[in-house]
């Protein structure tokens, strides 16, 4: 199921190379990030690898590649990230980001190393031929625990194909006459020609979930 996963230039990881022998020297955190007993606080970064991938038909969670415009990634099987989770990856060596939806795991990867789809791997500035880079993970609790900001994020990425959304912030909530709540938040997309901002606002009755309005403007 995963022979397509590791699609490195020499081979990597069944061949000798220099990530394989120290995979984790230039960062000075320690080894047990790889051990399945380890917990740790995923609103913390956490610096590890990145690799990448063609994708394939069949995953683990049920989720294609293909989801948030192959804005998608794997994640070691002792994970502390969810399928369907949406998490930030960061390349340290140019501080480029893109947030990507968990569609699948690999069983033998560590906590700290996942494997990106290539257009992902591509969106973080990398080029395919090194194989792996490192990064850092950012886990996004604030956005899975506000359902309307997830929601609206799936709009705006359906809506702007050709930009990849990179960071997001939920500016406000609030309660409105009627039983109705407004939330309000605001996406970082960029394109190779340009950043924009987007300011989504859902207005909802909290008691029944229907919603009210959806607006968006570029801000």
């Amino acid at each position: 199921m995963y022979s397509n996963y590791y699609h490195m230039p020499y081979g990597y990881p069944y061949v000798t190379t220099p990530y394989l022998e120290h995979p984790y020297s230039r960062y000075p955190y320690p080894h047990y990030f790889q051990h399945s007993q380890m917990h740790y606080d995923t609103r913390q970064p956490v610096r590890g690898q990145a690799t990448w991938t063609e994708g394939g038909a069949v995953t683990q969670c049920g989720i294609p590649w293909s989801k948030n415009n192959f804005m998608t990634v794997a994640v070691g099987g002792n994970s502390p990230y969810q399928c369907g989770q949406t998490i930030k990856i960061k390349n340290v060596s140019n501080q480029k980001a893109v947030l990507v939806t968990v569609v699948d795991k690999v069983t033998n990867y560590p906590a700290n190393r996942v494997n990106l789809h290539r257009k992902a791997f591509e969106a973080l500035g990398a080029n395919v031929e090194t194989g792996v880079i490192n990064v850092e993970i950012i886990g996004s609790p604030e956005l899975e625990e506000e359902k309307w900001g997830k929601y609206l994020l799936e709009i705006v990425l359906s809506a702007n194909p050709n930009y990849k959304v990179t960071d997001y912030s939920k500016v406000s909530k609030t309660q409105q006459a009627g039983n109705k709540t407004r939330e309000v938040y605001k996406f970082v997309l960029k394109s190779p020609q340009e950043t924009i901002n987007i300011q989504g606002t859902v207005v909802y009755n909290p008691d029944t979930d229907k919603i009210n309005s959806i607006n968006f403007k570029e801000v």
